[in-house]
């Protein structure tokens, strides 16, 4: 006695797809796509790109890298307004966040821009590098206003400074033993 034939779906995965020309999928081609203008979208982006045009396109990169930092000002403000001046882990370790961002921005500032290095723009990349570290110290700054706000920095008269002095009180308190 034979084996059972496979059912129809083991049959329909093991076969290759049928091959589909144009006719035979009857799908009408998208309003406003002709054949000619498939053949010259093809041509044009296989055209090499010239150097004036690529040398643009790297500065409009680097541009966007530099102003990127910059958009993430308002979203930290905000962040760190609402996580209030207490000493609590949450706005400690956003602090934490808020200062190790920008501090590794500052040092991989070249390491950024180097895919965008070439002689035609070297000094135009040169105003791009001063943005971007100029939005890094924005972005520290905003740090700077937080640890302040939540009294860790050494702006105000304190006991615990040690170079000042010992304070005295307005009034000496009497006993009176009676």
């Amino acid at each position: 006695m034979p084996p059972p034939p496979p059912p129809a779906w083991v049959v329909a995965l093991n076969s290759p797809m049928p091959s589909l020309s144009k006719n035979a999928s009857r799908i009408p081609d998208p309003p406003g796509y002709t054949k000619t203008k498939q053949r010259t979208q093809t041509s044009s982006s296989s055209a090499p790109a010239k150097p004036v045009e690529t040398d643009a396109l790297k500065l409009k990169k680097a541009w966007e890298i530099a102003l990127a930092p910059s958009k993430q000002i308002p979203m930290n403000a905000i962040m760190m307004y609402m996580s209030g001046n207490s000493l609590q882990i949450f706005s400690i370790m956003m602090v934490f966040m808020l200062f190790k961002g920008p501090i590794q921005g500052l040092i991989n500032t070249n390491a950024a821009f180097t895919k965008f290095e070439a002689e035609s723009i070297r000094g135009k990349l040169v105003g791009v590098k001063a943005v971007y570290v100029l939005m890094q110290l924005a972005l520290l700054a905003l740090g700077i206003w937080k640890v302040n706000g939540m009294g860790l920095l050494p702006t105000t008269r304190s006991d615990w400074l040690a170079w000042e002095s010992e304070r005295q009180p307005l009034e000496r308190a009497y006993f009176a033993f009676t």
